[in-house]
């Protein structure tokens, strides 16, 4: 029979589980992007309204991603490191909890491009592309999310 602090410390637990990770219980995101790039900078306000801590380092982002092993075809305009993963382009926050409190086998995930309509790729008057969030690693590649434009739950 388990006692009442075990009981209780498994309550606390699936409580904390079921109203989803606090701000405080986020790793923070490193994110380096190329200086003069702005929608890196709305991706980052993206992540921080998320409830992310982000640093943003401005640096040359190729050397990264090929020492993270983002493959080409999946490159993207910003580079970012979080809980152990890469996160490389426009993937929403909510794809990014989601991998983090899933913890998928594989090195990241991707949003090839950028898509219209993802975070920080908002254009007024423009109709938001349908894209893939993609898990990737050695011997991995799947769909982990479809987005269109605003559905960034």
């Amino acid at each position: 029979m388990p006692s009442r602090r075990t009981v209780l410390a498994g309550l606390t637990a699936a409580l904390a589980v079921a109203r989803g990770a606090s701000a405080e219980d986020l790793p923070t995101v490193a994110v380096t992007k190329d200086p003069s790039c702005g929608c890196c900078e709305k991706w980052v306000a993206h992540l921080r309204e998320a409830g992310f801590a982000v640093t943003v380092v401005e640096a040359p982002v190729n050397p990264l991603k090929i020492r993270l092993g983002v493959p080409r075809d999946l490159a993207s305009c910003h580079t970012a490191q979080v809980g152990g993963y890469v996160v490389e382009g426009h993937v929403p926050a909510g794809a990014i909890k989601r991998l983090l409190a899933e913890r998928h086998r594989g090195t990241g995930l991707a949003v090839p491009g950028m898509p219209i309509g993802s975070p920080g790729m908002e254009i007024d008057g423009m109709e938001p592309d349908t894209y893939d969030v993609v898990l990737f690693g050695p011997g991995t590649r799947a769909v982990f999310a479809r987005y269109r434009g605003a559905d960034l739950a």
